[in-house]
């Protein structure tokens, strides 16, 4: 099986970084949707993949998913792409510039229909999923997001690595560890060391096969 790891940063996935395998090709994309699209779209163009894995870190709005605690993100939204009409937010498909249901969305969302047959990645709890380039850190604009979307971890990639396996047709898989809960900016409170262990944890025994 040929697998491509995707990831924003080195140090996310340096532990896997030690164990290369030859059927195992790396694409660390930097930071935020825009390189994570442009880079993973590249990459499922120019070669075939079996399976891409998404591994990063997340915030968390779910208490029940506390720092370190490993996710599979079955949905994620682009959940900044819109407009503002005085104190409400619109979102692009409110806009009708796009269709909640145009390919490759699902009312508004991006959604693994298809996920790995594999015992880890199927025993991970499934979550929802915004990507943002403004990470949540202010009280009121977290209610907002919490109010519209309902989502369980944010992230500043997921959603452009789904978009672009999904218009590649590649099987894929958004696997990231909770490194904090979203709140008012508190790194002190950050588990960041924790996450990334066991993200990659689970990411070897992913690619080491069922």
């Amino acid at each position: 099986m040929r697998i491509l790891i995707v990831a924003a940063t080195a140090p996310e996935i340096a532990p896997l970084l030690e164990h290369r395998r030859p059927d195992v090709v790396t694409l660390i994309t930097g930071v935020g949707m825009v390189a994570t699209a442009a880079r993973s779209s590249r990459a499922l163009a120019v070669s075939s993949y079996d399976l891409a894995l998404n591994l990063g870190v997340c915030g968390s709005f779910d208490p029940a998913l506390a720092p370190g605690t490993v996710v599979h993100v079955t949905s994620d939204r682009l959940a900044e792409l819109g407009a503002e009409d005085d104190d409400r937010f619109l979102t692009v498909h409110d806009l009708q510039l796009l269709g909640e249901n145009e390919f490759p969305f699902e009312d508004g969302e991006l959604v693994n229909r298809a996920w790995p047959e594999h015992p880890i990645i199927r025993a991970l709890p499934a979550v929802s999923g915004i990507s943002v380039n403004t990470a949540h850190g202010n009280a009121a604009s977290i209610a907002r997001v919490v109010e519209l979307f309902r989502p369980q971890v944010e992230s500043m990639e997921g959603a452009a690595f789904m978009y672009a396996c999904l218009i590649h047709q590649v099987p894929f898989a958004q696997i990231r560890a909770v490194s904090n809960f979203v709140e008012k900016r508190n790194r002190a409170a950050w588990k960041m060391a924790e996450a990334i262990q066991r993200l990659n944890e689970a990411a070897l025994q992913i690619v080491a096969g069922p």
